[in-house]
């Protein structure tokens, strides 16, 4: 069944050189509490009760309130990283289990747990420099862009608690056929792709304007 294997958030910011990040999430015993938190800088930038976003300028806000990483993808990356992958290592909120989080269309619902929580996919993870270094493999960037395993972003629709073992029900898929992977690919690898996007409705406005500006299509 889909369930959520573990919810993790980061309790303390680390220093990555001259960088300070909340990327190190660590699995909570606690069930937490999730809502939307608001515009992007102006708020606390996580959706959920006691993580750290440090960048909020790039990171957080309503349209990535919640990051979901499947584990069976993490396993993948185990393999071919040589080496063990903990739960939360690649900064996600919600680490999933039989859920295809690439495969989730933009604007697709979840009813996550029994509490009434709401989440609504809305754009995948992009690589970023916080990342690479805490990550600390040479070429990074290139090699998760190739993987095209990115990860998805959540807005918050209904609020709610989530504990790990909780389960994940998609309850509702919109009308197209623009997936997390097909953004991803379109915004870091495939510009081709970018006119397809204009159909997704639930996108954040950011990677719309991206959209209009680079193909006209509005």
């Amino acid at each position: 069944m889909a369930s959520v294997l573990t919810v993790n958030t980061a309790t303390a910011p680390i220093d990555l050189g001259e960088l300070r990040t909340g990327i190190d999430k660590r699995p909570s015993a606690d069930p937490l509490a999730v809502s939307a938190p608001g515009p992007a800088k102006a708020g606390p930038g996580s959706g959920v009760a006691g993580d750290s976003i440090i960048n909020r300028r790039y990171h957080g806000g309503d349209d990535q309130a919640v990051y979901a990483y499947a584990r069976e993808d993490l396993d993948r990356w185990e393999r071919d990283l040589g080496r063990e992958l903990t739960n939360g290592v690649f900064g996600e909120n919600l680490t999933t289990a039989d859920v295809d989080v690439t495969g989730a269309l933009v604007g697709e619902r979840w009813a996550v747990g029994s509490d009434g929580l709401l989440l609504e996919v809305t754009s995948p993870r992009t690589p970023c420099r916080t990342f690479t270094s805490w990550m600390g493999v040479r070429g990074w960037m290139k090699t998760f862009t190739t993987a095209a395993l990115p990860g998805a972003y959540f807005r918050v629709i209904a609020p709610g608690t989530v504990r790990a073992g909780d389960g994940v029900e998609v309850v509702s898929r919109p009308d197209h056929d623009v997936t997390v992977g097909v953004v991803f690919r379109a915004l870091m690898s495939e510009p081709d792709l970018l006119p397809r996007l204009a159909v997704a409705d639930a996108l954040p406005a950011k990677i719309k304007r991206q959209v209009a500006r680079r193909t006209g299509v509005s």
